[in-house]
């Protein structure tokens, strides 16, 4: 940034590091302003600030300092109560590591908190940088350790609630009095498929069941398949206390142990959830398919099932491996069509990111006795494809609409290519693992990292790569602009079939309704979406940390238990301190300290992220298989500390 180009003040968002310094993003600006801790002046991490420059050097990194909080990004926080014994007043140490400062609890309070409990606390009070900010205790979550202690931490940390308030309560228990039966009225306009093969497949835990696929055989050679969607939007009205409820928590939250859920269970597991034997309406995408995987035609529109069976993924799995069994013939039929649609979208340049995740074991208490990989099964892909096909079809139509009548908008799921700078480290990582990269210039080639990801397939290095490779990619976002899907290489993509779990796909329901119906949107409620989209995806990206840091929580619970055994890792990552390495089976993460390592004095190459003994010559790089052995962790931080064995 040139001297020249910058003004003595100015406004952006700022990032707090884990090492307390800030980065302020300004409008315009390449380079982002350094903010020492020194000159923070009570700036939090989100919080929508204002600062004064600082006379810059010739080749030096702009920074200044806060003058003005114009927002506060956050202001509730989770954390442990430390109280000395002996004194009337105590501090909260927040979970949250980009809050650097502990958090001052008067007196009047503090007597109703136990040393080592934990609380959600806010602050009220936070003007001076040179004393601790003030805070209430908003609620007292109970003894830190304790299993669904810190789960609700990780929620009410992420800005999510747990339970319902009584109000929507109340709307969603008079809702099921209405709704059963169902009303003549509400099945007369619908495509009936109440007669036509109908199934669900979910995961074995799954209590809600947002999509079900019906099938039927039109003629020699062409299948109608209808991917049927809970109408989730036929019962949630805008303007009701449900809505805004939902609105507001924006996805459901998927913790190792529980399910936070956007809708209450009254709606999410039994009005909308597409259950077996049970009349539901839905909202559908009905294709008409030849054998050779085109689609011949496409109706959308509101449709009545009433699904035949409840398929878990591996139940669906076994039926295909064994070639018999409940419905065989149609979900050979859909995998054989799965498989086509497939193969035409890799070769579109669609990404392969399939990714193989853990799931947990947990005793009575909630710790983790074992943990696994979950495989990625073709029952998987079968209804990821077809889920894929109606999001497809649905964000298509609502834009060819928008297009013909010129006015109007929708909500997609948009994807953007990834940035110059992102892409080569891609490059550069991908070379340190001995991947050459023939692609040059700002774009990567989908085909090549499909090309890598088959080549590299059951290696080691495979979910380092792919884990790499997704961070270098832009985030999915939702968007009322149509900028196409980069990962899934498609111009027209949106959410339409999670309504249950997913806000961004009620709003689709409401905008396709409008369009099927002729109406178009209004420019108050165009703004509106814009808006909630722009907050959805915010919240999206909570959801995930909560996910995240509940994995990790076990995953650290589960290997700290198993502190002595030795297992084989992948090293993910080197740096100035220490060496992150992977575990294979629990994909668990940790640190080898460099303090740590006895048996030789290491020298770090910056070159190539890699460590060379000076005595010994032993050499570790990014990739290398390892074996190491666990002595220790902190549950709190949520890390792990190994040593090579």
């Amino acid at each position: 940034m040139k001297k020249e180009d910058t003004k003595s003040s100015m406004k952006g968002i700022i990032t707090i590091t884990a090492m307390g310094a800030g980065y302020v993003a300004v409008a315009g600006l390449d380079e982002d302003i350094q903010i020492e801790p020194q000159f923070l002046n009570t700036a939090l991490h989100g919080d929508e600030v204002e600062i004064s420059l600082f006379p810059q050097t010739e080749k030096g990194r702009v920074s200044g300092e806060v003058v003005k909080i114009l927002k506060r990004a956050k202001t509730e926080f989770v954390g442990v109560v430390d109280k000395k014994k002996g004194k009337t007043f105590s501090f909260v140490i927040a979970d949250d590591k980009k809050m650097y400062m502990d958090i001052f609890i008067s007196p009047n309070e503090s007597g109703r908190v136990q040393h080592n409990s934990k609380v959600l606390v806010q602050i009220k009070k936070w003007d001076d940088p040179k004393k601790n900010p003030e805070g209430t205790i908003l609620k007292v979550l109970g003894k830190k350790g304790d299993n669904n202690v810190e789960m609700e931490s990780i929620v009410l940390e992420k800005g999510f609630q747990v339970g319902f308030p009584p109000k929507v309560e109340k709307e969603a228990q008079l809702l099921e009095k209405r709704s059963k039966p169902i009303p003549h009225k509400d099945i007369a306009e619908r495509r009936d498929f109440r007669n036509i093969t109908t199934f669900t497949i979910d995961p074995e835990d799954a209590k809600d069941f947002d999509d079900a696929l019906s099938f039927q055989t039109v003629s020699d050679g062409v299948f109608e398949i209808g991917i049927h969607i809970a109408d989730v939007s036929h019962y949630v009205k805008e303007g009701t206390q449900l809505d805004e409820e939902a609105r507001y928590r924006g996805v459901s939250i998927y913790l190792v142990d529980r399910t936070i859920p956007m809708l209450p269970e009254i709606l999410s597991n039994d009005i909308c959830s597409l259950n077996p034997h049970e009349d539901k309406l839905t909202f559908g995408a009905v294709l008409t398919i030849g054998a050779d995987g085109h689609i011949k035609k496409v109706w959308l529109g509101r449709t009545i099932i009433n699904s035949n069976k409840r398929f878990t993924y591996e139940e669906a799995q076994k039926v295909l491996d064994e070639k018999k069994g409940e419905y065989y013939d149609e979900l050979h039929r859909l995998n054989a069509l799965a498989k086509l649609l497939r193969g035409k979208r890799m070769k579109g340049g669609a990404l392969d990111f399939g990714k193989e995740e853990v799931k947990f074991k947990l005793d009575a208490k909630g710790k983790p006795v074992s943990i696994a990989e979950k495989p990625i099964l073709d029952a998987h892909k079968l209804v990821e494809e077809f889920m894929i096909s109606a999001n497809r079809e649905v964000a298509s139509y609502l834009s060819e609409e928008i297009k013909k009548i010129k006015k109007g908008a929708s909500v997609y799921r948009v994807h953007g290519v990834p940035k110059k700078k992102s892409v080569d480290e891609l490059f550069f990582f991908l070379r340190m693992l001995g991947h050459e990269i023939g692609a040059k210039g700002e774009h990567i080639s989908s085909k090549e990292l499909n090309e890598l990801f088959k080549k590299i397939e059951g290696t080691p290095e495979e979910s380092l790569v792919k884990t790499v490779a997704m961070r270098s990619m832009a985030k999915a976002v939702y968007s009322t602009k149509n900028i196409g899907h980069y990962g899934l290489a498609l111009e027209h993509y949106t959410h339409f079939t999670s309504p249950i779990r997913r806000y961004a796909d009620l709003l689709v329901h409401r905008i396709l309704e409008k369009h099927l119906k002729g109406g178009v949107l209004s420019p108050d409620e165009i703004a509106r979406y814009h808006a909630t989209a722009v907050a959805l995806s915010q919240r999206e990206v909570d959801a995930v940390d909560a996910e995240r840091s509940s994995v990790a929580y076990k995953q650290v619970e589960y290997m700290m238990e198993r502190a002595g055994n030795v297992y084989e890792g992948v090293i993910s990552g080197i740096t100035t301190w220490g060496v992150y390495v992977e575990e294979s089976h629990t994909k668990a993460n940790g640190m080898i300290k460099f303090r740590d390592m006895k048996d030789d004095f290491y020298a770090f190459n910056k070159e190539t992220y890699s460590l060379r003994g000076t005595k010994s010559k032993k050499k570790y790089s990014v990739g290398d298989q390892v074996k190491i052995k666990v002595i220790g962790g902190d549950l709190e931080r949520r890390t792990l500390d190994y040593i090579f064995a």
